[in-house]
């Protein structure tokens, strides 16, 4: 009978945790930059959750496959670039990878480096992430799709 109980107590522990993950998706929306034209955009994003998250898929407006879309990584005292060129001489100050092979590592929510920027506490050692996207047309929507604890989960970020 205690085997029983104990079962019971584990898948409510277990579902509780999932429930709690569903609830409350680690992923955090911070710095939105864009060019004029709107075909260029960065999109903050941080990981406040337990674990590491990746991204599976951006694509924009009505679910366009953008004509390029890379992570940029930073740092909290640097920030991001907005550049619809991965490749240009400002660009080259930044690192862009494929979004792939990056993983968001938890303990990155914007709204903590917001906070450490404005009180002076901000270094090289706080890592930022963009999505960086280009596309040939206006971006009025990105649409992120990620990966944690083997979930899927959707992000919409309306671009003014």
């Amino acid at each position: 009978m205690k085997k029983v109980y104990f079962a019971i107590l584990l898948l409510l522990i277990f579902g509780g945790g999932l429930a709690f993950i569903k609830f409350n998706p680690p992923i955090e929306i911070g710095t939105l930059g864009y060019s004029e034209d709107n075909k260029s955009v960065v999109v903050g994003i941080g990981n406040n959750g337990f674990r590491n998250l990746k991204i599976v898929e951006v694509v924009v407006n009505q679910h366009e496959k953008a004509s390029d879309v890379k992570i940029q990584k930073s740092n909290a005292l640097q920030g991001f670039i907005v550049t619809d060129d991965f490749r240009n001489v400002e660009a080259k100050e930044y690192v862009f990878t494929d979004m792939k092979q990056v993983s968001i590592k938890s303990g990155t929510s914007p709204s903590a480096n917001f906070e450490k920027l404005d009180e002076g506490m901000a270094s090289e050692n706080d890592e930022i992430y963009g999505i960086s996207v280009i596309h040939p047309n206006a971006i009025h929507t990105v649409h992120i799709k990620y990966k944690y604890f083997g979930m899927s989960f959707n992000e919409t970020v309306e671009i003014l």
